[in-house]
């Protein structure tokens, strides 16, 4: 299966979730049915939670049965796999897919917010050495109702409302450009989440990061650096030996002239890699000159990668350079280790169990 090709659900039928109202309204009125019935499915399938057209019981029962014996519409949801919760609240999710694939999302709460890690693809190309999901290779992009499904996975299970969006899970969201911007609009149009409480992580893509810019979006951009240099990022990522970190800062520098808004370097702490203090210094010298902020991540330990988590000492020292240095930074603490934290791990973890047992 080819990047770009949409899963085959059993039935082969068309997915509802992703459409806007109006997008709903015309599917409506083509099948027969008075327009209003469009507000009526929006309002199944963005607050009510509707997995099946059989479950919507304003539409007349005629038109459900019809359905149910020839599906050419379905709504578009997928099957939860596993679940797991952890001590502190965390939440992780596998999603099983129309044709099969599984994918993860992770609910993460705090007392006054609900924030949802999404995916976009199966796996990820990228390969970046110390990554769990890259470990697991690539099987293809997300369309963009699978995209949106785990957004009402996560609010549906944990019965809360959803506040923050981070593009965060499997994949790289610029290679699934098209679904990713599409999924972004219904989320904030049709879910009604602010594209302020939205970011988009990438570990940037030739030419892809000015074609964001032109969006004109009010997300947030967090870039995956993760290194000070060429030959160091070079190492933990692969794909950084086809677009060079001086190209890469040019294209954020673009990217805030264009949109005005501030970037976010991702910046993974890896032990005796790029956790040193000249290394703090390098990294404070390339980002000077435009609005950054610098959001520091202690590595999460990936059992099929050689990498260690950097001393606690050690993060502080870091921290303490780019603060002497006027860098805006912060610290991400990991939120539930126990439930295979890391991205990908869980579906790492499924995917050994299953072929154990083949």
């Amino acid at each position: 299966m080819t990047a770009n090709t949409l899963p085959n659900s059993s039935s082969n039928a068309l997915p509802l979730l992703g459409r806007s109202q109006s997008e709903l309204t015309e599917w409506v009125v083509s099948q027969g049915q008075p327009s209003y019935r469009g507000k009526q499915l929006h309002d199944w399938l963005y607050n009510k939670g509707a997995r099946n057209l059989a479950d919507i019981t304003v539409f007349p029962k005629s038109w459900r049965e019809e359905f149910a014996l020839n599906p050419t519409a379905e709504i578009g949801r997928a099957e939860i796999h596993l679940h797991k919760q952890t001590r502190d609240g965390t939440e992780k999710f596998l999603l099983k897919l129309a044709d099969g694939e599984i994918v993860e999302t992770v609910g993460i709460p705090t007392s006054k917010r609900l924030t949802v890690c999404v995916s976009t693809q199966v796996g990820c190309p990228m390969a970046c050495d110390f990554c769990a999901t890259g470990k697991g290779g690539f099987r293809r992009n997300l369309a963009k109702h699978e995209i949106i499904d785990q957004v009402l996975t996560v609010q549906e299970v944990m019965q809360q409302r959803v506040s923050h969006i981070v593009f965060m899970g499997m994949g790289e969201p610029l290679l699934n450009y098209e679904n990713l911007v599409g999924a972004i609009a219904v989320i904030n149009k049709d879910i009604g989440i602010g594209q302020r409480n939205i970011t988009v992580s990438t570990v940037g893509i030739p030419n892809q990061i000015p074609r964001f810019a032109e969006e004109h979006l009010q997300v947030t951009l967090a870039v995956s650096l993760h290194a000070p240099t060429q030959e160091v990022r070079a190492q933990v990522i692969p794909s950084a030996d086809r677009y060079p970190l001086i190209a890469l800062m040019d294209d954020c520098r673009e990217y805030v002239e264009i949109t005005g808004r501030r970037i976010s370097f991702e910046y993974t702490l890896l032990a005796g890699v790029n956790d040193s203090a000249e290394q703090a210094k390098e990294l404070a010298h390339l980002i000077r000159g435009f609005q950054s902020h610098v959001n520091i991540i202690p590595y999460n330990t990936v059992s099929d990668a050689d990498y260690k988590r950097p001393s606690e000492r050690a993060i502080q020292t870091f921290v303490q350079v780019l603060e002497d240095y006027k860098v805006t930074v912060s610290v991400r603490r990991t939120r539930g280790l126990e439930a295979d934290a890391a991205c990908g791990q869980l579906r790492g973890q499924h995917q050994k169990t299953l072929a154990k047992s083949i």
